[in-house]
């Protein structure tokens, strides 16, 4: 794990050259993808899927990118866009889950998806 953490460090130094509104919007999707990926950690807790394990994992390296991009002082946003993001994604998969409607319950599936593989794909592996 500590490799992961040295790749993210040097990721994180890289990021210093660039705008402060561009690391700004990178820490949000950086946060933003660590409640979505809460969420669907406990929704697969929920139905006793066993990938929670591995989204698990996947959480817990957003968050260490959350951890090397975040300012001292970017805490309360940081933590109000992850719980955003984490109802957010909540919802759409309760729709999906537990939806009487078989179209509705289908896009939100598929939303919820597509948001999850959007924040799979910013990790490394």
């Amino acid at each position: 794990m500590s490799s992961l953490r040295t790749a993210f460090a040097g990721f994180a130094l890289g990021l210093l050259a660039l705008p402060v509104t561009a690391g700004d919007d990178l820490l949000r999707t950086f946060a933003s993808c660590a409640g979505r990926l809460s969420a669907q950690m406990e929704h697969q807790w929920l139905m006793s899927d066993p990938a929670s394990d591995r989204t698990e994992v996947q959480r817990s390296a957003m968050l260490a990118l959350v951890a090397a991009v975040m300012p001292p002082d970017a805490g309360h946003d940081v933590l109000a866009w992850r719980i955003d993001a984490k109802q957010a994604q909540a919802v759409l998969l309760t729709r999906a889950t537990f939806n009487d409607d078989p179209d509705d319950a289908a896009w939100a599936a598929q939303r919820a998806e597509a948001q999850i593989v959007s924040c799979k794909g910013l990790l490394l592996g």
